[in-house]
């Protein structure tokens, strides 16, 4: 890159990754992880799931497409910071509408490319997900391998709580993927959808409340801390469990409402959604050693034997093994064989630990949108 400052990666292992910054001037840390999708960079940086992550891309040639409106999953950049191996020089997408130097700089986001992203990766797999530190402005490898040992660590961490929503709103725009910038023509009528869903934000995308309102529902979004008792009055026919960051285990107040919540209305999760249902059922998560994250995942439905390729971001589990009589695990990771779905019939709930929305792909799992709202229709 042209007049390019050197900047530096560095691990709490004291491990060090030099390159060069783009993005914003400065200093972050959080934990170093992943991700092996092959596009939708800017999905990523906007999904509040990866709140406190320093995100590796192991695609090497990042930034080509630029970054449009539309294709954020949320209001900001939530991704801590952002490793490339090869920053685009070039933007050429008809839909874009700024760089992502350009994106990342205006939204304060610090970012690192020429780094060795493929043997970053391969430290990653084996020494595990860690903390770490980058800086773009002052890359001292004493002072930032300090940095990233004094950073929080993700175990034990409620981060549903700094990426929920201040107070309830209604969700009303339809999915549309081919626009350059958030359009109202995409808005359907209230009366063209029957059934209403309490989704509640732990750090929801964008993409799932465009699918719940595509497939039927009218959507109203209440923050993570929301009780039992507040969200049964609001009258839903079903309640949604979002995506988030952070250890489930951590959101007590979460997997609380959500236990007085079985059983008296369907209930669908995702991700953390689907981590907390987990725990208020009665199972146990635990940390990955690197977790899952890229679009390409094979997951096999367990009672057909079909395999689907999905969408993962998670760094945490449900524990298979624990979980109580009339629980299955309805999904299983073909890599690892750890939990990806589960099933409670007598409870009406069910969830998957990876995203069916899958913005911007694989579509392989939309069918989950359908069976939820079958369940709210044959309930109602």
């Amino acid at each position: 890159m042209k007049n390019a400052k050197p900047a530096l990666l560095a691990l709490e292992d004291g491990s060090l990754w030099p390159g060069f910054g783009f993005g914003a001037a400065g200093d972050t840390t959080g934990e170093i992880v992943f991700n092996t999708s092959l596009s939708g960079y800017q999905e990523i940086l906007t999904d509040p799931s990866y709140h406190s992550q320093i995100i590796t891309m192991t695609m090497p040639h990042i930034g080509n497409v630029g970054c449009n409106p539309a294709d954020d999953e949320s209001d900001r950049v939530w991704a801590a910071g952002l490793v490339v191996r090869s920053l685009s020089p070039l933007v050429s997408n008809w839909r874009a509408r700024q760089s992502l130097p350009d994106y990342l700089a205006e939204r304060g986001v610090a970012a690192i490319t020429d780094v060795d992203t493929r043997a970053l990766v391969r430290h990653i797999r084996t020494h595990g997900a860690m903390r770490a530190a980058l800086s773009t402005a002052d890359p001292d490898p004493e002072r930032l391998v300090a940095l990233a040992r004094a950073a929080r660590d993700m175990n034990g961490l409620d981060l549903a709580r700094e990426v929920t929503c201040v107070e309830p709103y209604r969700w009303t725009e339809a999915a549309g993927w081919w626009a350059a910038e958030p359009a109202a023509s995409l808005q359907s009528p209230v009366s063209n959808r029957p059934f209403h869903v309490v989704a509640y934000d732990f750090g929801i995308k964008r993409n799932i409340l465009r699918l719940l309102t595509q497939h039927g529902c009218r959507v109203t979004v209440v923050p993570a801390t929301t009780t039992a008792v507040e969200a049964l009055s609001l009258q839903p026919d079903g309640i949604f469990l979002s995506n988030g960051p952070g250890d489930p285990a951590a959101v007590t107040y979460a997997i609380e409402a959500v236990g007085e919540l079985l059983g008296q209305k369907p209930i669908f999760g995702i991700c953390l959604g689907h981590q907390i249902l987990g725990l208020a059922l009665g199972a146990q998560t635990y940390k990955l050693k690197f977790g899952h994250r890229g679009g390409n995942q094979p997951v096999q439905v367990t009672e057909s034997g079909a395999v689907q390729i999905s969408s993962h971001n998670h760094g945490f589990a449900v524990d298979a093994a624990t979980l109580p009589a009339g629980v299955t695990s309805s999904h299983v990771n073909l890599n690892d064989h750890c939990c990806e779905g589960l099933a409670a019939p007598e409870q009406r709930a069910f969830s998957v630990q990876y995203h069916p929305e899958s913005s911007p792909g694989p579509h392989d799992s939309d069918e989950l949108f359908r069976r939820f709202v079958a369940l709210m229709e044959a309930t109602k």
